[in-house]
């Protein structure tokens, strides 16, 4: 694609780069107005600059992945309520023998995790857990405050509702699920190892300490709070199950127990309705969630799929679903339909093409050199213009570079974007969702505060992010 009008090159580069900055560093201090703004103030500059017309804005939005990423937060928002996270965590701290094993499940569990329910979501709901987790064992919490983000960002690599940027690209190259998943599993799963034997080669003295840095702490945590942690308020829309406390404050507060024995036979009724809802509820959240993998791996559309399991929840449910759609994050669904009219119009420039034109002879799929040099180039935009507008900006141009060269490198070159633009989260701690997830939620935390700085995570994140795409690019198979 050759070069628009100079008008249009300057505007559009203009309006690409306030998005840009606000994607970045959406606390800006000139315009402090966030990513989901600025995503749109983009959109709004490149039609108001005649970049792109108003129609060419409305279809550059893309529903299908819109809607697979609707479909799959309401999952994952039944799964967390019907305490899925909660047995995650569990199985975490359950025999666990000293701080090397519980650094490795901690990767482990994020990885599987982050493949099947995206990597923010994970982090969301596992970060305080692991900081408690570290305070009971008397253990520093960098590690694993480290380990749950990296591995949260390799483990989502393997499936295309891992991350956004493999929902894009699933979307975009009409890969299957199945087909997508045995691609990039064996690069995932040496991943996750090297990551865990970087990690371990880098806090080894530490995890095998008692007298970790977190000891220094005044409040203590005992198993007891470990194990009964609560990731986030969220309750399903039906009642809870009444604990037996709950049910002796009902029977003495009861107006109709004067002694009768019908009042208690009425109280115990709806206790053992209420349990065996709460039960059959659960169950169908599994059972649904579990059907939707399946119809996932059997090639059935991704996007009808997550939206229907997601309905049929809402109607098990059998309740209002505001309170429970209300958790979806609108915010990133408008940052996607920005980021689109947004990369769309930097594509009108002919900047990206122009960009490709010139590093395409160095970055032919077929060679070594040629892959090593795609990977860098993918490793860098990803972490200076953030992971899925890379995706957005190259996913085209390289899969048509690689099908020229031959088809069956085509949907090799979608999966090498996805693995080395996710594992590229990992350079830096501004490279992922994630990683802020993690810093932020651990800043915050009232009772287990930890600060990750940005020079901690680069000195693991650097070697890391390397090793791992090194030995994972010949493991990729389409």
């Amino acid at each position: 694609m050759a070069l628009a009008s100079i008008p249009a090159v300057v505007l559009g580069s203009i309006a690409f780069t306030v998005f840009w900055m606000l994607a970045v560093f959406p606390a800006v201090p000139f315009l402090p107005v966030g990513r989901t703004a600025g995503s749109l103030l983009g959109a709004m500059l490149m039609v108001i600059f005649q970049v792109v017309s108003p129609e060419q804005a409305y279809a550059s939005i893309d529903l299908p992945i819109l809607g697979l990423l609707f479909g799959t937060m309401v999952v994952s928002i039944y799964l967390e309520r019907a305490q899925m996270f909660k047995y995650l965590g569990r199985l975490l701290s359950w025999k666990s023998k000293g701080g090397r094993d519980l650094l490795c499940r901690v990767c482990l569990v994020s990885a599987l995790a982050s493949a099947l329910f995206t990597n923010d979501t994970t982090c969301i709901v596992l970060t305080e857990f692991v900081l408690k987790l570290a305070k009971q064992h008397k253990l520093p919490a960098k590690p694993f405050l480290l380990a749950l983000a990296s591995s949260a960002n390799i483990g989502s690599s393997a499936t295309p509702i891992g991350n956004p940027q493999n929902l894009v690209i699933a979307v975009e190259s009409k890969i299957s699920f199945i087909k997508f998943f045995l691609g990039i599993f064996p690069a995932m799963l040496i991943g996750v190892v090297i990551n865990v034997v970087i990690l371990l080669g880098m806090f080894w003295k530490q995890l095998s300490s008692k007298e970790g840095e977190e000891q220094k702490m005044e409040v203590e945590v005992t198993e007891m709070e470990v194990n009964s942690h609560t990731f986030v308020p969220a309750r399903m829309s039906h009642p809870p199950p009444v604990d037996s406390q709950e049910m002796n404050d009902v029977e003495k507060n009861d107006p109709r127990k004067d002694g009768s024995r019908q009042g208690c036979a009425q109280v115990s009724d709806m206790k053992r309705f209420l349990t065996k809802k709460e039960v059959f509820l659960k169950c169908s959240v599994y059972f649904v969630s579990i059907g939707m993998l399946i119809a996932l791996l059997m090639g059935l559309n991704m996007s009808w799929t997550a939206l229907t399991a997601a309905l049929i929840l809402v109607v098990i449910d059998f309740k209002d679903a505001g309170p429970c759609l209300d958790k979806v994050s609108y915010s990133l669904l408008v940052f996607f339909c920005g980021m689109f009219i947004t990369v769309n119009g930097f594509n009108r420039t002919g900047i990206p093409s122009g960009f490709w034109n010139f590093m395409e002879p160095y970055s032919r799929i077929n060679h070594v050199s040629g892959v090593t040099v795609l990977s860098i180039v993918i490793l860098l935009l990803s972490n200076l213009a953030s992971n899925v507008p890379t995706v957005l900006l190259l996913g085209a141009q390289v899969a048509k570079s690689a099908a020229a060269v031959s088809p069956k490198y085509e949907a090799r070159s979608w999966l090498l974007l996805a693995f080395v633009s996710t594992v590229a989260g990992n350079l830096s701690l501004l490279g992922s969702a994630a990683n802020l997830i993690v810093c932020e939620q651990a800043r915050r935390s009232e009772l287990h505060k930890y600060t990750l700085s940005f020079w901690e995570h680069i000195v693991f994140g650097l070697p890391s992010t390397l090793v791992v795409t090194a030995a994972g690019l010949p493991l990729i198979r389409a």
